[in-house]
């Protein structure tokens, strides 16, 4: 199996069955992210060089203007997409399986947590996986803590109050706060303006 082969299979919501060739392509793919992870949080690395450790992670070439404080965690890299002027803090953790998209502009708040795998519920089943791709907006802010779980759309210019549980879509410039996160109030902004 080739990676374009697993990304068109988690890209149609296709279940990676426990011991099938996309699971056993995961788990490979991981251990080259875990790699280029524990290289990444290793030591004191300019801008630059965690530049070029996400390049090696995501397969992707990056805006200069993306910005990342390690320590990070990924355990696939190959299904995450960073837009020009992405900011990720330390301690942020993101399981990009089944895909992560983050707009430009966007700022990730500390030790915050993107899943998008969901197991099987039924016991017998259980290491089964479900991918459900999660998509940031542009200029979209998630304070510290924050999770999002797997198959949630945030919208353009919304924010995320720290340590809020994502659960559903948050529309375009709308501000959500708690567990499960619910909509506070409207920003009074509309970020397809700016």
């Amino acid at each position: 199996m080739e990676l374009q082969d697993f990304l068109q299979h988690v890209g149609r919501g296709s279940v990676i069955q426990a011991g099938s060739d996309e699971h056993a392509f995961m788990h490979r793919a991981a251990q080259e992210a875990l790699h280029v992870v524990a290289e990444l949080n290793s030591g004191y690395r300019t801008p630059e060089e965690v530049r070029a450790l996400l390049t090696r992670l995501t397969g992707q070439t990056l805006e200069e203007s993306v910005t990342l404080f390690p320590p990070f965690y990924c355990e696939f890299g190959k299904n995450l997409t960073l837009g020009a002027g992405v900011f990720v803090n330390m301690g942020c953790r993101f399981q990009d399986a089944g895909g992560i998209t983050i707009g430009d502009g966007t700022l990730i708040g500390h030790g915050s947590t993107i899943v998008t795998l969901n197991h099987a519920v039924d016991p017998a089943r259980r290491a089964d996986m479900t991918p459900a791709p999660v998509t940031i907006g542009r200029r979209v802010w998630l304070g510290a803590s924050v999770t999002v779980v797997p198959g949630v759309t945030i919208g353009d210019g919304a924010i995320v109050g720290a340590g809020a549980v994502v659960t559903r879509d948050v529309p375009a410039d709308t501000i959500v706060a708690g567990v499960p996160a619910r909509p506070v109030r409207t920003t009074g902004f509309d970020a397809s303006s700016v």
